[in-house]
């Protein structure tokens, strides 16, 4: 959602990230409360040497300790506390390791685990991270178009925008929401904001990232809710080119659906678009009631970086209040999000853009923090979209 010039890297492919969360996975490891434990009192010894192996040594001995189920046929136990995971797989190459323990549905894991994944890799997995959304696509919301599969608005009324948002409780704070946005090409900085932002902060992911979709089903087991960025024609066109997928201003309304579906027909699971750049078609009265139109008819919100502020469409819309990066540096970051706070206590609510800057991520990871004791309440993008006509 950028009115920035696009990134070089837009046109680059990047390594296919890993795709956590499998349904298929679920059956093979099971959450810590496997009734394989229970039913020997070897294996709870057996555990409770793991824990206590984990623990020495770690400058964190004091921390939680993660309990870690061992599966029959799926896993073996070393003498150094990590657990070697077998016969995994997951759909289109994702993370078996991932997979498998984000899968959990056991509510008392906490703490850390090292896993030993086939081939001798080792990963850290935090067991005691948010709960994940649920895996796209979810069975009612799609339906096959020339280009792949497309979202839909369910047979009883339910919309995209509706199941894929990150579920919000409001609890009478003012309420701030920040989005994330140009994830998908750059595979670290992409998974430090999934692992390290707050789950209620929105990711908005690149059309021409490689592997949108593993990358979404990330996000979203990571519990964020995911925009879709949408290349729209700045004024500086062809300049600055967005790409081949570019939403032209003047374009005949048949020409901006074919690309539309094009677009949103790169994955599934996110609840709305993002404009990446589009300076004048945000503009264009014909362009945009023909964007918005095909947005309604797939029950998807529109969020935008304040520059189209004005449009409506009958669509749920959110425009963000100031773009917190236009400056990419610390101290100026920093005074943006004060901006979005003070815009929220006089408003009740107010959104931020940025770009997956490292610095950003880690500037609004530490800002958030903190927001609670400051009186305000962290909510995802889709928390502040209302209809406009």
């Amino acid at each position: 959602m950028f009115s920035k010039k696009p990134q070089p890297a837009l046109q680059t492919a990047a390594p296919a990230p890993a795709a956590p969360l499998s349904a298929r996975i679920k059956t093979l490891v099971a959450p810590l409360a496997n009734p394989y434990i229970g039913a020997s009192a070897a294996a709870l010894l057996l555990l409770l040497s793991i824990a206590a192996l984990v623990a020495v040594g770690d400058p964190r001995a004091g921390a939680p300790i993660a309990r870690v189920a061992l599966i029959e046929d799926a896993g073996a136990a070393h003498s150094d506390g990590t657990v070697t995971v077998t016969g995994l797989a997951a759909p289109d190459g994702g993370d078996p390791l991932l997979a498998a323990l984000a899968g959990s549905e056991n509510s008392e894991m906490v703490g850390e685990a090292v896993v030993t994944l086939p081939g001798g890799d080792r990963e850290t997995i935090d067991l005691g991270r948010p709960q994940g959304l649920p895996q796209a696509p979810i069975a009612g919301f799609t339906q096959s178009g020339p280009g792949g599969v497309l979202p839909a608005i369910a047979s009883d009324g339910r919309t995209p925008a509706q199941v894929y948002a990150r579920p919000f409780a409001a609890n009478g704070k003012p309420r701030v929401a920040i989005v994330i946005g140009g994830l998908g090409i750059d595979p670290a900085t992409t998974r430090r904001a999934i692992e390290t932002l707050p789950p209620e902060v929105t990711l908005s992911f690149a059309v021409y990232a490689e592997g949108l979709q593993g990358w979404i089903d990330m996000a979203r087991s990571y519990g964020h809710e995911v925009l879709l960025e949408a290349p729209m024609e700045p004024k500086s066109f062809p300049a600055d080119d967005p790409g081949p997928h570019t939403l032209m201003a003047n374009a005949r309304p048949e020409d901006t659906l074919r690309k539309l579906d094009a677009i949103l027909s790169r994955g599934s699971g996110y609840f709305g678009v993002a404009n990446y750049m589009g300076s004048k078609f945000v503009t264009s009265t014909g362009g945009m009631e023909t964007f918005a139109a095909g947005l309604k008819r797939r029950g998807l919100a529109f969020v935008d970086d304040g520059s189209a502020i004005q449009k409506g469409g009958g669509i749920p819309r959110a425009s963000a209040d100031r773009i917190i990066d236009d400056q990419p540096g610390p101290e100026a970051i920093g005074k943006r999000l004060s901006e979005i706070e003070q815009a929220a206590g006089k408003r009740g609510f107010a959104l931020g853009s940025g770009f997956g800057y490292p610095v950003t991520v880690q500037q609004v990871a530490q800002w958030a923090q903190g927001l609670p004791q400051r009186g305000y309440q962290l909510a995802p993008a889709s928390a502040l979209t209302v209809k406009r006509g």
